[in-house]
């Protein structure tokens, strides 16, 4: 039986150097990168450069220096362009180490990698944003059953140059927590995450759901922690992080993240209405 093509839909393919950095350095702390036996990272739907793919590959090698990247994409056009980037970058002429062990290759939901060797993290930002909510859980199926014991799924969106950012991270047994992440100099609310939720919540901003009471709520604490201002926006964050946290909300990490713009929360908080995961 012939091999089926790339399961997915071609998506606008918008890429900018340095726009996942907030995801990035979230992907760098997590446990499974750590202590896997094989670091393999996939960057799913990385549009039309592969410049993504090889700012992953150089951020995590920090923390994991045999972490492998390897980009998928399902336009065949994307595909030999990021090789023909990587070519270069093999040859020196580009800020990224010649022996970068990243690699593209032609792939979608189906995650196909050499060797049929499972993955440490999937990231898929960008992508299902252009989907129908409907087709959100079956994508996230399809990813997770390619995850090693402990991996991830880090599946989000963002605004054009990363100063906006959220995801979900979903293990085989389900999402786990939906992390934003702000770039807090100019922030004026919270709630400016609203655009940039991830496709299975962007809908659900709306009275009566959880992730809307969420966003109120963080909007109500920044408003509160307004007189923090003078000693800095990340001052401000921080107090509104603990008020969320004071006022019930399941807020996970601490101080160290919080600095950064960060907020966690379980997924439970902020499950939507009728979601179904089995």
């Amino acid at each position: 039986m012939a091999r089926r093509g790339p399961i997915g839909t071609v998506t606008r393919g918008t890429t900018n150097t340095n726009r996942l950095r907030r995801v990035d350095r979230w992907i760098a702390t997590l446990p499974v990168l750590r202590t896997t036996a094989d670091p393999l990272v996939v960057d799913l739907g990385y549009g039309a450069s592969g410049v993504t793919a090889l700012e992953l590959q150089q951020r995590l090698a920090r923390t994991r220096p045999d972490v492998d990247v390897l980009g998928l994409e399902i336009e065949p056009g994307r595909v030999r362009t990021a090789l023909a980037q990587l070519a270069e970058v093999r040859a020196g002429t580009t800020p990224f180490a010649p022996g970068a062990r990243v690699d593209f290759a032609l792939g979608g939901f189906e995650v196909p990698v050499p060797g049929d060797r499972r993955v440490a993290v999937i990231r898929a930002f960008n992508v299902l944003r252009q989907y129908d909510e409907a087709d959100v859980v079956g994508a996230w199926h399809r990813m997770t059953s390619r995850l090693q014991a402990g991996g991830l799924v880090v599946e989000g969106t963002c605004d054009e140059i990363g100063r906006v950012s959220s995801w979900v991270d979903v293990a085989a047994d389900g999402p786990r927590h939906l992390t934003i992440s702000l770039r807090l100099e100019g922030l004026d609310v919270p709630s400016v995450v609203a655009e940039r939720l991830p496709k299975v919540l962007i809908h659900r901003n709306t009275a009566g759901e959880r992730v809307h009471d969420l966003l109120a709520e963080l909007d109500r604490q920044w408003r509160h922690a307004a007189p923090l201002a003078s000693y800095g926006a990340t001052q401000r964050w921080i107090a509104s992080v603990e008020g969320l946290r004071d006022a019930g909300w399941p807020v996970r990490g601490g101080r160290t993240r919080w600095k950064l713009g960060e907020v966690t929360v379980d997924w439970s908080a902020v499950e939507p209405r009728g979601f179904v995961w089995r």
